[in-house]
């Protein structure tokens, strides 16, 4: 498996970019200081609009501060149970602060809050001994909600929670009766990079396969940020429990040191060749867009 970079762009008036996904024309991109969601061209890569999903009076400086912020980290496509197409939007869960999240429907209308703090207790109660919940990365296929876990730091920590799609949809919507379902836990051995094992940072779900990114920090805070070693793209096999990674570098060779934090596959060139896009958070409030070859 190889993942070469062709461009990487600069995303103007988006701060520190944390996941990205495609429906249609439009790459739906959040950032982990930030109250909008931001559409953008997904050709081009202009921006075209923001939906605020809550008021802050702590975005004045361009960034809110990471004592109050949600962190929302991880972002998937789905249907939800009134049948609106929209994506789920999750803050990580690393604090009280950070249990909450939105569904917003593509068609436009206002974005609905979603109450994370069952399911994260739920979840919280699967995790190694030690080990704070911060969820970076979600997707879903036909049937399953699939949460990633980075746990910074530990090469034993990579999780993934898969649990039951339509159960999971009705508890988050509120509906009568619905409870958290219990969710299926695996433990992937994930690449380091100077010895500092790689974390989930993003996930989708496109033609039968989940893709996945990881970026290597040289930290073991779930909070506070570290050096950035360099990031991977890869696929997991679930029932086989098994994940396959490329670092991603220049075409001409270079490591690339970029944080990568959300992939979204914008096309299948051949079988088992990909044109993805990346977002990057450079951990300044800086944000860019990475085109890259993933061939399997």
């Amino acid at each position: 498996m190889t993942a070469a970079i062709l461009s990487e762009n600069n995303i103007p008036g988006l701060p520190s970019a944390s996941g990205v996904e495609i429906i249609g024309p439009v790459a739906y991109v959040i950032g982990d200081d930030s109250p909008y969601l931001y559409l953008l061209d997904a050709a081009t890569l202009a921006v075209l609009s923001r939906v605020p999903l809550f008021e802050t009076d702590a975005f004045g400086s361009g960034r809110i501060p990471k004592a109050t912020k949600p962190d929302l980290e991880a972002m998937a496509a789905l249907t939800w149970p009134d049948g609106r197409a929209g994506v789920l939007v999750l803050g990580s869960g690393s604090t009280p602060a950070r249990e909450v999240g939105w569904f917003v429907p593509v068609a436009g209308q206002a974005p609905q809050r979603v109450d994370l703090a069952p399911l994260y207790a739920q979840l919280r109660a699967h995790l190694p001994t030690g080990v704070v919940l911060n969820l970076e990365a979600a997707a879903t296929t036909e049937t399953e909600l699939l949460l990633f876990q980075r746990t910074v730091g530990r090469a034993d920590a990579a999780l993934l929670f898969a649990l039951p799609l339509a159960p999971v949809l009705h508890q988050l919507a509120g509906r009568a009766g619905a409870v958290v379902p219990v969710p299926h836990q695996l433990v992937f051995e994930l690449p380091s990079i100077d010895g500092c094992p790689a974390g989930f940072s993003g996930a989708t779900f496109v033609s039968g396969r989940l893709f996945v990114s990881a970026s290597v920090e040289n930290t073991t805070d779930a909070v506070l940020d570290g050096a950035v070693l360099g990031s991977f793209v890869g696929v997991v096999d679930v029932a086989g429990q098994k994940a396959t990674f490329a670092q991603l570098a220049w075409a001409d060779g270079r490591p690339y040191y970029g944080k990568v934090e959300g992939l979204a596959v914008r096309q299948q060139l051949t079988d088992g060749q990909f044109e993805l896009l990346l977002v990057t958070d450079d951990d300044a409030g800086g944000s860019t867009a990475v085109t890259a070859h993933l061939m399997l």
